[in-house]
């Protein structure tokens, strides 16, 4: 894959990325409000917690697929990229198209 492609499909899914995580940090901050005030849905009062239970799980997800974007920025610049950090094996560009952080081969992956 050209590099500049690489970039460009790198760029705009840190950007999607940064995007969601800001929404959900944001969920989770409202959600957090809304557990500590007082009142509220008397029939489920576990319902916030929950909310923010999965606000967590979701900003731990983002910022792992941020730091794994961060990762295949480092293979880019230093000539890595599009390689398995497994076995060093091609990437297929549809691969890198569909998920351009990708760290191993499509075998590889289904491998496990």
């Amino acid at each position: 894959m050209e590099e500049t492609r690489a970039r460009a499909l790198l760029e705009a899914e840190r950007a999607r990325v940064e995007a969601l995580l800001a929404e959900t940090t944001a969920a989770g901050q409202e959600d957090r409000t809304s557990a500590n005030e007082p009142g509220g849905d008397i029939a489920d009062p576990a319902e916030p917690l929950t909310d923010e239970e999965g606000d967590d799980a979701v900003t731990a997800q983002l910022r792992e697929r941020l730091a794994a974007l961060g990762r295949a920025e480092s293979r880019l610049d230093d000539g890595r990229f599009g390689r398995s950090v497994r076995s060093g094996g091609v990437i297929s560009d549809a691969r890198l198209e569909a998920d351009p952080a990708a760290e191993l081969t499509e075998e590889e992956a289904a491998e496990g």
